[in-house]
């Protein structure tokens, strides 16, 4: 184990053993036969490992020691002749390594011990480097979760921005409540007044969780604000299909490769007619519609939104009775029900709408929603009612 030693030492014959022994093995000697001579060859950190005679006349060796210990922890071996012992174990107490009695007759011990003090030296260099470098890294990285965090706050604030306030349009109201499992949700919904008989509605799931879900989000919104400005433009009536909404959303995030999917109900009521239309991709649980009659899952599937480029989505049609609320969830409602099966927790649904009458804030609250300090996945609640049920 190569090394630079100071030997102090003021014996010919000591360094004389030493300094053949241990050259051979490798190690640099450096010597020293008094106190001053020895702090000048540390402060110029000469020096890697120490050897030191207690009982030099003149010199202080356990003086040295605590000078040593102020600023290092350079490994030192002591060596000292037996009657004085009391020397020896105040050495050690201050952080000597090892002690070896005088005369050293066996210099391979002398190695042995010095081997063991560099390996403990720089074992404890290593930690230390270690232990310094994670510290930076750690610092680093509490620095870069700050930021994140930071920049997740801003998209939360921009994502709930984006969200619509709850609207009556011709005794139709709109209402809503999103739960996200993280600060930015994978799930998204909008609904808006289209012209003076129309009113648009959908609600998405986006796969994942956190910002990229989120981003997803945002193409969503600034797909619908273009449809319905082509449609005041009156340069595209797409807005009004439910279909071609979702061809439109499939081709547009096949084009952003962002290598995201969602499902989405699309809906779209004309007052005038008195009618749904609406389309599915592959949303889970499907919408419940929930009159004085009672109450039932619409019909409808289809293929999620950009999985498949050449996915096909079918337009659905029905009659609205004058009172009406149409409920839909994306699926994170699922997986805080407690029923044990998908039927089981599609029944307690459907029977939670009708004991709620349609109030999503009730559904909530029977779910136990505002109480949890988490929720597994993102949770979104819309309806759409007319009259009282």
């Amino acid at each position: 184990m190569a090394a630079n030693l100071l030997v102090i030492d003021d014996g010919a014959i000591q360094q004389s053993v030493i300094s053949a022994y241990l050259s051979e093995h490798g190690y640099r000697l450096l010597f020293a036969n008094n106190h001053e001579q020895a702090l000048r060859m540390l402060s110029d950190e000469l020096a890697e490992a120490i050897i030191c005679d207690l009982d030099l006349p003149g010199f202080d060796g356990l003086e040295l020691l605590r000078s040593v210990r102020l600023t290092s922890d350079l490994p030192v071996v002591v060596i000292s002749s037996s009657e004085i012992m009391e020397n020896v174990v105040q050495a050690l107490r201050l952080g000597a390594d090892d002690f070896l009695a005088k005369p050293i007759t066996e210099p391979e011990v002398l190695a042995h011990a010095l081997a063991k003090a560099l390996q403990r030296y720089r074992l404890e260099e290593e930690n230390k480097a270690y232990r310094e470098y994670l510290e930076k890294t750690n610092t680093e990285l509490r620095r870069g979760l700050d930021e994140l965090r930071a920049d997740q706050l801003a998209g939360r604030h921009a994502q709930q921005r984006m969200l619509p306030e709850s609207i009556s349009f011709r005794g139709v109201k709109c209402e809503h409540r999103l739960t996200p499992s993280l600060l930015l949700s994978g799930d998204f919904l909008d609904y808006f007044e289209l012209d003076d008989d129309r009113l648009v509605f959908y609600l998405a799931d986006v796969s994942g969780h956190g910002a990229s879900s989120a981003f997803v989000t945002v193409l969503l919104k600034n797909l619908t604000y273009r449809l319905k400005r082509n449609f005041n433009r009156g340069s595209s009536d797409d807005v009004i299909h439910p279909a071609r909404v979702l061809h439109r959303v499939n081709s547009e995030l096949h084009a952003s490769e962002l290598d995201k999917h969602l499902t989405m109900f699309y809906g779209v009521i004309c007052l005038k007619e008195n009618t749904l239309h609406y389309s599915v991709g592959g949303h889970f649980p499907m919408p419940i519609m929930l009159t004085e009659k009672g109450s039932s899952y619409l019909d409808g599937r289809a293929m999620p939104i950009g999985l498949f480029p050449e996915a096909e989505y079918q337009e659905y049609k029905m009659s609205l009775e004058q009172n009406f609320s149409l409920l839909m969830f994306s699926d994170g409602i699922l997986e805080i029900m407690p029923e044990s099966t998908l039927n089981d927790k599609e029944e307690a649904l459907l029977a939670m709408t009708i004991e709620s009458r349609g109030d999503v804030n009730a559904i909530a609250e029977a779910l136990g929603i505002p109480a949890r300090d988490e929720v597994p996945d993102d949770i979104a609640m819309v309806s759409v009612s007319r009259g009282g049920l």
